[in-house]
């Protein structure tokens, strides 16, 4: 019996990708554990990898194919003793599937969907407190998972008036297990809607145009909506890095021998995480109606990427080792570069740091990214006047500006937040305690 090859959830948020690159035609035998194509999310292109063994009768979705929604047959792979010119294809033989086809994720792919929510359901949180309710209007289509519309059914709730925290509006196991039946649906926040980007102008200039990849996309969507969300504050210390340097410079002397080399970001990275731990009212994440505070400090960082940006996580930064630390970093950057990257090597974090120091920028103020509450942004170390122990001196000097989230901390919390990251890069000793 012929198999069906569908478009796999590459994470638990997943709905739709890009088929970027097929790695096998029709006739080809593969193998489970044969990379079988290149799947674009918004984050990464992904391997994806076979899980049955059998023939390629037939690919359904070409490559380069956009939007392709999770659970579409894409391929279909004839089993051993099968004539693959006799399998019927399993998407009915056509190669681009109707939206409504593609909408309804078929059973092996909605069981994925409902393991991935029970993972991830004990960490959701409720939309932010409504504030003009408004009901799905009767007809209209009603976006939900399987394990939803299951409790949902149980409990003998209307869909219909239940809102939806997942992605694109999807109701979610959270959103009806607290669901009263007969209950009105509770409303959307109200938040500003996105401005119309301004009609294209060319003014007969000659100019080439590129299509934005959807990682560019879901960057410049998120963006828009971490400033007009996010009611941002900032805070700039200019920070002494003569000690820390020195310390890097003898570290990197006693670790060579290792093949371990400590990057000033590598200190940045350490110092921001002990920091956060120190003064864990910045180590937050607002949600509506509660603050999220969590235990450890893992630290997002923005890597350059071709097309666009990534944030790899090192994990409970502050308790790692200097040299861990500097080892991790560059594996992630070099798989993230590669777009190798794991959904959860990438997906979550509790603050981000921006450097831009190499590239000569003084200073600079970051943009928060959701969900998370700061983020801290790295100028330069230059020469400047500096005034030691009462005398003016030339010292190497950097400036830090931290982005805070006012609806989750105050002034004062992001004040003490920069004095402590300024006092562990200038007695760096402490790092390494």
């Amino acid at each position: 019996m012929s198999i069906a090859i569908k478009m796999p959830a590459l994470s638990p948020t997943m709905e739709e990708g890009t088929l970027a690159k097929w790695l096998v035609k029709v006739g080809d035998e593969v193998r489970a554990g044969d990379i079988m194509a290149e799947i674009e999310t918004d984050k990464a292109t992904m391997e994806f990898e076979a899980v049955d063994e059998g023939v390629i009768a037939d690919i359904a979705v070409p490559e380069g194919s956009e939007g392709v929604k999770v659970g579409t047959v894409i391929a279909t792979l004839a089993e051993e003793g099968e004539d693959p010119a006799s399998v019927k294809p399993a998407g009915g033989g056509t190669k681009a599937a109707s939206s409504d086809r593609q909408a309804a994720a078929p059973a092996k792919a909605d069981e994925a969907l409902v393991s991935a929510e029970a993972q991830s359901a004990p960490t959701k949180t409720p939309a932010p407190a409504p504030t003009q309710a408004k009901a799905a209007p009767s007809g209209d289509r009603v976006i939900a998972s399987p394990l939803a519309k299951r409790i949902a059914a149980e409990k003998g709730i209307d869909l219909s008036t239940v809102q939806g925290s997942g992605p694109n509006g999807r109701i979610v196991k959270a959103d009806v297990e607290g669901a009263q039946p007969g209950a009105a649906a509770p409303a959307k926040a109200a938040t500003p809607a996105a401005a119309a980007p301004a009609p294209a102008q060319d003014f007969g200039i000659a100019h080439e145009e590129e299509k934005l990849s959807g990682m560019q996309k879901t960057i410049a969507r998120r963006l828009t909506e971490s400033k007009q969300t996010i009611p941002h504050f900032y805070v700039t210390v200019d920070v002494r890095l003569d000690p820390l340097l020195k310390l890097r410079a003898e570290l990197n002397s006693a670790l060579e021998s290792r093949g371990v080399k400590l990057s000033v970001n590598d200190l940045m990275i350490k110092a921001l995480a002990q920091a956060l731990l120190q003064v864990p009212a910045c180590n937050v994440q607002y949600t509506g109606e509660s603050l999220l505070k969590f235990s450890r400090a893992d630290i997002s960082v923005a890597v350059a990427i071709p097309g666009g940006l990534i944030t790899p996580i090192i994990v409970d930064a502050g308790n790692k080792s200097l040299s861990t630390i500097a080892t991790e970093m560059k594996d992630l950057a070099e798989r993230a570069r590669e777009g190798k990257l794991q959904p959860h090597e990438y997906q979550g974090g509790t603050a981000s740091i921006s450097n831009m120091g190499m590239y000569g920028v003084k200073q600079f103020d970051a943009v928060i990214n959701p969900p998370q509450a700061m983020i801290m942004a790295i100028g330069s170390g230059e020469k400047r006047p500096y005034v030691i122990d009462d005398s003016l001196q030339i010292a190497t000097v950097m400036s830090a500006t931290g982005s805070f989230d006012h609806r989750a901390m105050n002034g004062t919390d992001g004040a003490e937040l920069m004095k402590v990251f300024k006092e562990l890069c200038e007695k760096p000793l402490g790092l390494v305690a």
